[in-house]
């Protein structure tokens, strides 16, 4: 048991660091390759934080654990709202600006309401992943359309995002890294996957419970150390950005995986409990977003993480489940 916990740990590090140095080099390679670097920002980066979740998702799919794949997705939509964005609130107030209402909100809740519809018959199957597949392809075709506009007019966030890819590494550093973060993405999903596994069963955990617990909370890691840093640079538009483009990819991206490689009957707890979860956060979400102050201040922020706690605790009471 301590074996595995040691191990879970390694993973989670192996696995958050290693998505780091592959999007550091892709993007550092593109950039290098002539690629815009607005295109860089909206695809390479912007799926930088998703990659832990994603290889996850393709690792347990793989191993015919589709529900500890789909409660990935969940958990981590729920962790990033109420764990994360609760946390980066609670350390500073965040301001929402209207674009964020007008534009990524919505978008955030459509996509949520899609999830529903796939999950309602508790069956995820290969043409529901196509078709996440191509909603998402659409997505980011619609958000590099969006930012094109956005840097045609000045906007700082663009400009931000630009900013982070790498500049001065040569093709061949660019290239080991990739070469890094293939190799060792799979190996540290794989670590992860396993050793939860062990865990879970010791506790009596299912696979869903797996996937909405420990998976999740570890592969979000990389939203919150992407928020917190934000706030200290005062860009709280760019933490709250994060985290709505994150849920996204999650669903659309990381949720089709499971489909294509593993169509599987879900447990009904997937659609009847977690779902509705997600969907409550992310509603709520959006009535903070909606306050006369257009702000998540630090009362709501706790009250966020605190709905967290209480929906692991509830979790933890109900291993099986």
């Amino acid at each position: 048991m301590l074996e595995a916990i040691v191990l879970l740990c390694i993973g989670l590090a192996l696995l958050v660091w290693s998505a780091d140095r592959l999007v550091f080099g892709a993007a550092a390679l593109a950039k290098n390759l002539g690629v815009s670097p607005l295109v860089i920002g909206m695809t390479i980066l912007a799926m930088g934080s998703s990659a832990p979740e994603m290889m996850v998702s393709a690792t347990a799919a793989l191993s015919g654990k589709t529900d500890t794949a789909v409660g990935n997705v969940l958990g981590s939509n729920i962790a990033n709202i109420a764990l994360i964005l609760g946390l980066t609130a609670i350390i500073k107030p965040l301001a929402i600006s209207s674009g964020i209402i007008r534009r990524e909100l919505p978008i955030m809740l459509a996509v949520t309401m899609v999830a529903g519809f796939l999950l309602w018959d508790d069956y995820l199957g290969f043409m529901e992943g196509i078709l996440l597949v191509i909603l998402f392809a659409i997505f980011l075709l619609t958000m590099l359309k969006i930012s094109r506009q956005e840097k045609a007019s000045g906007d700082i966030l663009a400009e931000e995002q630009e900013s982070e890819i790498p500049d001065g590494v040569s093709n061949g550093a660019a290239l080991v890294w990739v070469v890094i973060g293939l190799v060792l993405l799979p190996y540290a999903a794989n670590m992860l996957v396993d050793s939860a596994v062990t865990i879970a069963k010791y506790f009596g955990m299912s696979d869903l419970v797996i996937g909405l617990t420990i998976i999740a909370i570890g592969t979000s890691l990389p939203e919150l150390a992407a928020s917190i840093a934000s706030i200290y640079k005062n860009e709280d538009d760019m933490a709250v950005g994060n985290i709505i483009g994150s849920n996204v990819f999650n669903i659309l991206a990381v949720m089709g995986i499971p489909g294509l490689l593993n169509p599987s009957v879900l447990s009904p707890l997937a659609m009847g409990r977690d779902f509705y979860v997600m969907l409550a956060l992310s509603i709520g979400l959006l009535l903070m977003a909606l306050g006369k102050r257009r702000r998540i201040n630090r009362v709501e922020g706790a009250v966020l993480v605190c709905s967290f706690v209480a929906y692991q605790g509830y979790l933890f009471y109900n291993l099986a489940a």
